[in-house]
């Protein structure tokens, strides 16, 4: 008999990856699923095995004897979910990323586990991909000399920038940030997952260390490649587009080099990695590699980059509002679409 139960709000894609997650723990039982669509939800339960399924999440907490939720839903959703799950009696929460689409939800959401004794963790699973993992080594062991910059582009901050602004902190061993300078421009309306987004922006963080960070959205582009390590010595670049997923150049070489991959991560897949993690977390009591605590510092910059554009001033963190400066600044008229 497994240790522990599993429920799965939002029976999508991500759902179904989170349960190939708790599938692969000998641990772990999915016993519900929780879908306000029929066939969603019947399909996730016909595929998993799932005994019982829900048209109401809140159902599914108050019936279920649960001890692993996976919050799998639009971003709106979150802060509702999250905290309903992390008072049901339940000891880990598994969630989509990003956080909120406001820093004060975020905030909130996060501190209802903290009050609870719940274990959260967010998809932020590229910390367990080969590609970024042996960066990071590359990055901490001398290999292109003292790192001063990491650089990314992406479609968007709150979707795609979340994932990066976290591999900053991942390359930089979760050094703190210190402040934050950015700017956003809204041309046409833009959503993901229900939630604005900005056309384009540019994000220049300090962190405590000394080292920055720099991330480009939109048409933005570091020829082709998502991420960008810049030592004094060299240069690592991060999954390219028809690229090798990690290569190096070093000072004075003529050519890059390409890093041997086999056997830096067991098989699996990056989100099924993510749910074993937190589940043996919940088993030792140590902190998960994709914890609360780590999101929610990256999840600050998406809004304190917000912010500065608002502002137009340098956000020294932490950041002192609750609102999404973007969503207000819309819903103000204070930027407004050029391109409707």
């Amino acid at each position: 008999m497994a240790l522990f139960k599993a429920g799965v709000i939002g029976c999508g894609g991500r759902g179904r990856g989170h349960a190939e997650g708790y599938q692969a723990s000998p641990d772990v039982e999915i016993v519900a699923c929780a879908d306000p669509f029929e066939e969603a939800r019947g399909n996730f339960a016909e595929q998993f095995g799932v005994p019982r399924t829900y048209e109401d999440y809140r159902e599914m907490l108050d019936k279920e004897s649960l001890d692993f939720v996976s919050v799998c839903t639009w971003i709106a959703l979150h802060k509702e979910m999250v905290i309903a799950a992390a008072n049901s009696g339940i000891k880990a929460i598994h969630a989509e990323k990003p956080m909120a689409p406001t820093w004060g939800d975020a905030k909130a959401l996060y501190q209802a586990c903290v009050d609870n004794d719940v274990m959260i963790s967010f998809c932020h699973q590229r910390r367990f991909g080969a590609s970024f993992i042996k960066a990071k080594e590359l990055a901490n062991d001398g290999t292109i000399g003292q790192v001063y910059r990491f650089e990314g582009a992406c479609p968007n901050m709150i979707d795609w920038g979340t994932h990066w602004f976290d591999m900053f902190f991942f390359y930089n061993n979760d050094e703190p940030a210190e402040w934050v300078m950015g700017q956003i421009d809204v041309v046409e309306e833009t959503l993901v997952f229900g939630v604005p987004v900005e056309t384009s922006g540019v994000s220049w963080i300090r962190y405590k260390n000394g080292v920055e960070g720099l991330l480009a959205t939109g048409a933005a582009a570091l020829d082709g490649v998502q991420n960008r390590i810049i030592g004094t010595d060299g240069i690592i670049e991060v999954s390219g587009r028809d690229k090798p997923p990690v290569r190096v150049l070093r000072h004075g070489a003529n050519d890059w080099e390409v890093p041997n991959l086999d056997g830096i991560v067991p098989p699996g897949g990056d989100t099924v990695l993510a749910v074993l993690d937190l589940i043996d977390c919940v088993k030792t009591g140590r902190e998960p590699e994709l914890s609360g605590r780590k999101a929610i510092q990256a999840t600050e910059l998406i809004f304190s980059t917000y912010e500065s554009s608002r502002r137009r001033a340098k956000i020294t963190l932490p950041l002192d509002v609750d609102d999404s400066a973007l969503l207000t600044m819309l819903d103000e008229g204070t930027i407004k679409y050029t391109n409707p």
